[in-house]
């Protein structure tokens, strides 16, 4: 979808700016005709030498080319382009867009784009976090413009989380999508549960699990991807959702929680994608105080919480389609074959703890897909996101 498409890629000092050259190659061997706009920061990052190889076009820093008084239009190259890509986008970059403050090249062809634009966000976890960047994000998306959020992982400082750019192949995904007008669930409704949930012991302990939600955002984002739009209830994790227009995120803490936030939404979609990891039991008490440590062995009566995959399943009308997921131990097709007949899945999603690379916590995962009428269908480890791509694409050839 790329071919002949006229993309700036503009980079702005980070790290990741290195990224930025994989980003412009896959670009043009999509056949798409590239210029690079840099701010003078990222040129302390990577050379323009390398951008200007690869594009097979200048690179252009300045407002005029050193001392020849050769101008670079900006407001010419706000109306050339199909599309613009901010990659990496530095904290002061989006700040700098966010507030149309316009001091370099970069930011006046931003201010003169007339196509649309794409921010992918690259800086450490406490800078993407702040309220004050997570505010230019959301500025910015309300401007019209499109946010590929980061991912999470170990980001240049040492530390571990939110904040790693995009990777380019991620990015190429998104644009080829874009341009890809025909989308099959356009004027869909889905509804996506994802994350853990925790049930509260006292003020200060709960009962909970690993999962970290990044499988549940994922699809999440594929299916807004394909055209449909996406309330996605999710528990209490660190990872941060997806930040998209077409996706409602409704924050819940206990199964009991979910099931009623899930319920409500349920009646009126067409798609289901219960990703979450909910607590299969909770303390039948909740003390309204910290319990001390006084005996030798605690016994806590526990009580089932709320089935909320078979309860959706006893009202699922015919019109609807419903996928689950199972995270088996043992006996894994067996188990996951029980659970899509008594949670009434259309197809159900099996990972397995056995597989290295899978299951929570993990940026990949391997996945087998069984709807009780084919032999299961196995899937190589893949990233998550590549992982939703598949489990989307799934849906849409079986939906009605």
């Amino acid at each position: 979808m790329l071919t002949h498409k006229k993309i700036i890629v503009a980079v702005s000092g980070s790290i990741a700016a290195y990224k930025a050259a994989l980003l412009v190659r896959l670009l043009v061997k999509q056949e798409a005709e590239v210029k690079v706009v840099m701010s003078e920061a990222a040129a302390t990052f990577i050379t323009p030498l390398t951008l200007a190889t690869l594009s097979k076009n200048p690179v252009l820093i300045d407002f005029v080319k050193d001392k020849t008084g050769e101008w670079h239009n900006h407001v010419a190259l706000g109306l050339w382009a199909d599309a613009m890509v901010v990659a990496p986008a530095s904290a002061k970059t989006l700040a700098q867009c966010s507030y149309g403050l316009c001091n370099n090249l970069l930011t006046a062809v931003y201010l003169s784009a007339k196509c649309p634009v794409f921010f992918a966000p690259a800086m450490d976890l406490d800078m993407y976090r702040h309220p004050s960047t997570q505010e230019n994000l959301q500025r910015l998306q309300d401007f019209g413009n499109h946010i590929i959020p980061s991912t999470h992982g170990e980001l240049a400082s040492g530390l571990v989380g939110e904040g790693r750019m995009a990777e380019p192949e991620d990015i190429v995904v998104q644009l080829n999508e874009f341009f890809n007008v025909p989308k099959p669930l356009q004027g869909k409704k889905a509804l996506v549960t994802a994350g853990p949930t925790y049930e509260v012991l006292d003020p200060v302990r709960f009962i909970g699990n690993h999962s970290t939600g990044k499988m549940g955002f994922a699809i999440a984002q594929r299916l807004v991807d394909k055209g449909a739009t996406v309330h996605l209830v999710v528990g209490p994790t660190q990872v941060a959702p997806p930040e998209n227009t077409h996706i409602q995120v409704h924050r819940v803490m206990s199964a009991a929680e979910m099931y009623e936030q899930s319920k409500h939404f349920f009646t009126d979609c067409d798609i289901a994608v219960l990703a979450a990891a909910v607590a299969d039991y909770k303390p039948e008490v909740k003390s309204d105080k910290k319990i001390k440590k006084k005996t030798e062995k605690f016994i806590l009566e526990m009580v089932k919480t709320v089935d909320i995959a078979a309860s959706l399943g006893q009202i699922k009308r015919n019109d609807q389609f419903m996928v689950g997921f199972a995270l088996e131990t043992h006996d894994i097709l067996e188990n996951a074959r029980k659970k899509l007949a008594a949670k009434n899945f259309d197809f159900i999603i099996l990972n397995s703890l056995q597989d290295e690379g899978a299951g929570f916590g993990h940026e990949t995962n391997k996945v087998t897909i069984l709807d009780g009428t084919e032999d299961p269908k196995h899937y190589d480890l893949k990233s998550k996101q590549a992982v939703a791509e598949d489990i989307v694409n799934e849906i849409i050839k079986r939906i009605k």
